[in-house]
């Protein structure tokens, strides 16, 4: 995963350099009012998990777009989301046998902002960059078993209740920046390398009685399959 951001951030940045030699404008009649685009990506940061989900660009300038995203990472559980779930296991283990838990915090997201597109001297390929804001919806989704049998339901037998710490949901404001690479591979059809960072703001300033209100930061990179109009 490593060596796919890295190659991204070099091509990026050898974009850049051709930037300042030329530029080259679009070829006449191409289409290149905006764009739409399915995007699969990996994402990771304390965790490793999956994302997916769609983007629109809209063409308002020279190399400039306005785009909007929208999608869904499957996991970014903080670290304090695993510790306070396994403190919980630890209790339920001093009556009974068996125990175990799993943890996951999902996140839909949508968010919108400026893409500038890098020219590069007679290439079709196109580096650009972004950043922009939006909102992040996630759930903290934390199971704990006895014997292989779901009991989170039903844990108040066992005499514990959930905090908001391992259960509930939240909405907070989220922090978009990124990059890639557009290749046009045929007609209008355009692949797109891409690192995204993104970074989901605290609900609260963070104490050690609420850690789960720290700020959460995961990175994606991936794929997009792109239509130009």
């Amino acid at each position: 995963m490593r060596s796919v951001v890295t190659a991204i951030l070099l091509t990026v940045l050898s974009g850049m350099t051709g930037a300042a030699r030329a530029q080259t404008p679009s070829t006449p009649g191409a289409p290149d009012s905006g764009y739409v685009a399915l995007v699969m990506q990996s994402a990771f940061g304390n965790v490793t998990s999956q994302s997916y989900g769609a983007e629109i660009g809209v063409k308002v300038a020279t190399n400039v777009q306005l785009f909007v995203e929208g999608g869904q990472i499957r996991n970014v559980a903080p670290t304090a989301l695993g510790t306070n779930a396994q403190t919980i296991a630890g209790a339920l283990t001093l009556t009974e046998t068996g125990v175990g838990f799993s943890v996951r915090e999902p996140v839909a997201f949508v968010a919108g902002g400026v893409k500038y597109l890098i020219p590069v001297t007679g290439s079709k390929v196109a580096p650009y960059v972004l950043g922009g804001f939006g909102m992040a919806r996630g759930r903290r989704d934390v199971t704990f078993t006895v014997g292989g049998t779901d009991v989170t339901s039903s844990l108040e037998r066992f005499g514990i209740v959930l905090g908001t710490d391992l259960s509930g949901e939240f909405t907070r404001p989220m922090l978009v920046l990124g990059g890639g690479v557009a290749w046009p591979v045929w007609q209008r059809l355009v692949v797109d390398l891409q690192f995204r960072f993104g970074r989901i703001s605290a609900e609260s300033q963070e104490t050690p009685t609420q850690p789960h209100d720290a700020a959460v930061s995961s990175g994606r990179a991936g794929i997009g399959l792109a239509v130009r109009f």
